[in-house]
């Protein structure tokens, strides 16, 4: 079975990594169910189906799931034959509770976490190999280079950490690319306290001019408000922790 390039598929082959990523999840209290990501061949999937959990995979990879099917009998009825950014998850999770894994194609990955996001009141913890590019987003605070709109958009409502880096010769075929494992975890009060709307709406309007000061790309939001002088405001957005942006958002909203 070769990898696709349609796919993004760089197939996991170190069976010590793919171990160590299946050991990643420790919440089981907090959920029965575990979701796959893109299996592929299965290097993961076999680790996980070692764990006391109902564990469903989602394939896109119509070949794969035919190989799925014939090497891992004990998941013949819980393989998904479908796009996981399209899928209904709720449709064989039942608004239950489940933790997300997966060694997740690059070429998706970023979209993989908004959507955890969107069903975050049903996801306590997820663990995923990422390109380490977005692994680094993923985690970095204020002050970084590689922090951004993913960083505080998941950092909102989710810990998080990497657990491990993986190097290109741990795949066929090697990515052109470092690889890390990350663990999220959600905030035991997943409430930020503002509009959520607006808030991300606020977070992507500033990093979408991130050399500028906030001056400059929050007056679509405060107009001609004179808090626009304050000191604060001549912050880019780099610099402004989760917290600073949460408040920004309530200054918007007072105006309203």
């Amino acid at each position: 079975m070769k990898a696709k390039k349609s796919f993004g598929q760089h197939f996991l082959i170190n069976e010590d990594m793919a171990s160590r990523i299946a050991s990643g999840l420790t919440l089981h209290d907090a959920y029965k169910r575990v979701v796959e990501v893109g299996p592929g061949k299965g290097v993961l999937t076999k680790y996980l189906l070692e764990k006391d959990f109902e564990l469903w995979a989602v394939e896109a990879d119509r070949d794969m799931v035919l190989y799925l099917n014939g090497n891992y009998p004990d998941l013949k009825d819980s393989i998904i034959p479908a796009d996981f950014l399209k899928v209904d998850l709720n449709l064989f999770l039942k608004n239950e509770p489940f933790a997300l894994i997966g060694n997740f194609p690059y070429n998706i990955s970023s979209q993989i976490l908004f959507k955890m996001l969107e069903h975050r009141d049903q996801i306590p913890e997820m663990v995923g190999m990422f390109q380490k590019e977005v692994a680094d987003r993923v985690v970095s605070g204020p002050g970084s280079k590689t922090y951004g709109v993913i960083s505080v958009l998941i950092q909102a409502y989710y810990e998080g950490k990497v657990l491990f880096d993986v190097g290109p010769e741990n795949f066929s075929p090697p990515p052109r690319v470092e690889s890390a494992v990350i663990r999220m975890v959600r905030k035991a009060n997943a409430d930020i306290g503002c509009d959520e709307k607006l808030f991300k709406q606020i977070v992507k309007q500033t990093f979408g001019q991130r050399r500028k000061m906030l001056r400059n790309t929050m007056k679509s939001f405060l107009k001609d408000n004179p808090i626009l002088e304050d000191e604060f405001f001549k912050k880019r957005p780099e610099q402004l922790s989760l917290e600073e942006f949460i408040q920004l958002t309530k200054w918007v909203e007072a105006t309203r």
